[in-house]
Order: structure tokens, then C-alpha cells, then sequence
């Protein structure tokens, strides 16, 4: 940082977001060759770029943080404010949803048979797996709030082991939220009904599993000693998106789970 007057960072040019770009493109051209010609072969293609873009744009990204000293305090300050700005677009994001889904639960329509659930619909008992889900992702909250408190505290061990924790929880949730899905009485299909409960719990759960690669980011880095105790914005971020997700699976599971049912 020697060369520079300011203490902002100047990010030298690279590849990756056209990269990226070309990659999300064939993503969505992969998507549409698979369901209508069924050839993955694209497809394939795209993920494969789309994971190597993400893993040289990171890599970047935390050589620039952790070895090179571009993350100054007036840099990780935009850091935050983009992390607050990105979390706020994902509540208006599951606030579409939760908009669809009580725009038809308290004025059904005729051809739902004027109740809800629809009529011919078996909801899922809230009190089951999804309670345990709820249980399953609190106690993430708990253990992600315990491994940022040790990284404050300079206390290595103990941060490792609560991300550890964490990532375990969250795997178990998408393995108990699979299980849920294979065993539902009713599928995306079936009306109004089935397309909210599937898109928004869906998309939580692509949100849980988002969540949880990024947990282990930050376990990887901690191993690697990336963090310190004033250093570790980007376990901050982490623990954010953790808790937002968390939040969003109250609401889901007293909306669509428990008065829903």
C-alpha cells in the first residue's frame, strides 16, 4: 500500500466477472438444452466454470485481504455496507413469496374450494420434522454467535470447533428437509398451494446450503490462520447471511407450516 496517497483499493483487472458472466449465461442455456433436448452436456460445462470462477475469484479476494493488506478499515467499511445492501434485496426477495402465498391463504378462491389448505390437500404436520428443523437451525444460530465471540477473543480452538457445529447443523437441516420433500403428500403441482410451500422452502434451503459452503470458507480459513481478532470480516459476513437465513425460517415455519397447516 506504499505506492498509494489513499487507503482505498484499486482491484487490478482480472477475468473473473466476465467469466462468471459467460458461466451464469450457460447456466441458463444448459438448463433450457437439458429440459428440453436432455443433454446435460452444457450444463456440465457451465457448473464446472461457474465453481472455477468462484474459487479464483476468492482466492483473489483473500490474497487481497489476508496477505496483501488491501482490506483497510475505509475498505472494509464498503465491504459491510455491501453485505447489509445484498441481505436486504434477499428480504424483499422472500417477501415476494411470503406476499403469494398469504394473497391466497386468507381470500381462497373458488377454485381452491374457498379454504385453506385447498381442498384435497394433506399439509404437513408443523410439529414433526419441521419443528425439528427449527430446533436444528436455532442451535446453529447459537453455535455461529459462539464462534464469532471466540475469534474475538482470539480463542482458535474453540472458533473451529463452533463452525464445525454449525456446518454439521446445517447439513443435517437439508438432509431432514429432503427427507421431507420425498415424503410429502403433495407436489409442486398441485395448485397454488404446492407452489408456494415448494418455491419458498426451496429457496430457503438453496439459502441453507449457500450458507453452509460459505461456513466452510470461513472453517478453511480459520484452520489457516486468516482470521485474527480484528481481522475477520469476512466470518462476519458469514455469521450475517447465517442469522438472515435463520430469521426468514422463523417466519416460514409459523406462515406456511403452522398456520398454513
Amino acid at each position: 500500500m506504499a505506492h498509494q496517497a489513499h487507503a482505498f483499493h484499486m482491484v487490478d483487472p482480472n477475468p473473473w466477472p466476465l467469466m462468471g458472466a459467460a458461466a451464469a449465461f450457460l447456466l441458463t442455456s444448459g438448463l433450457a438444452a437439458w429440459f428440453h433436448f436432455n443433454t446435460p452436456l452444457v450444463l456440465m460445462f457451465a457448473l464446472a466454470s461457474t465453481l472455477l470462477t468462484m474459487y479464483q475469484w476468492w482466492r483473489d479476494i483473500v490474497r487481497e485481504g489476508t496477505f496483501q493488506g488491501h482490506h483497510t478499515p475505509p475498505v472494509q467499511k464498503g465491504l459491510r455496507y455491501g453485505m447489509i445492501l445484498f441481505i436486504t434485496s434477499e428480504v424483499f426477495f422472500f417477501f415476494g413469496f411470503f406476499w403469494a402465498f398469504y394473497n391466497a391463504s386468507l381470500a381462497p378462491t373458488p377454485e381452491v374450494g374457498e379454504c385453506w389448505p385447498p381442498t384435497g390437500i394433506i399439509p404437513l404436520n408443523p410439529f414433526e420434522v419441521p419443528l425439528l428443523n427449527t430446533a436444528v437451525l436455532l442451535a446453529s444460530g447459537v453455535s455461529v454467535t459462539w464462534a464469532h465471540h471466540s475469534i474475538m477473543q482470539a480463542n482458535r480452538e474453540g472458533a473451529i470447533q463452533a463452525l464445525a457445529l454449525t456446518i454439521i447443523l446445517g447439513l443435517y437441516f437439508t438432509a431432514l428437509q429432503a427427507m421431507e420433500y420425498y415424503e410429502a403428500p403433495f407436489t409442486i403441482a398441485d395448485g397454488i398451494y404446492g407452489t408456494t410451500f415448494f418455491v419458498a422452502t426451496g429457496f430457503h434451503g438453496l439459502h441453507v446450503i449457500i450458507g453452509s459452503l460459505f461456513l466452510l470458507m470461513c472453517f478453511l480459513r480459520q484452520v489457516f490462520f486468516h482470521f485474527t481478532s480484528q481481522h475477520h470480516f469476512g466470518f462476519e459476513a458469514a455469521a450475517w447471511y447465517w442469522h438472515f437465513v435463520d430469521v426468514v425460517w422463523l417466519f416460514l415455519y409459523v406462515s406456511i407450516y403452522w398456520w398454513g397447516s
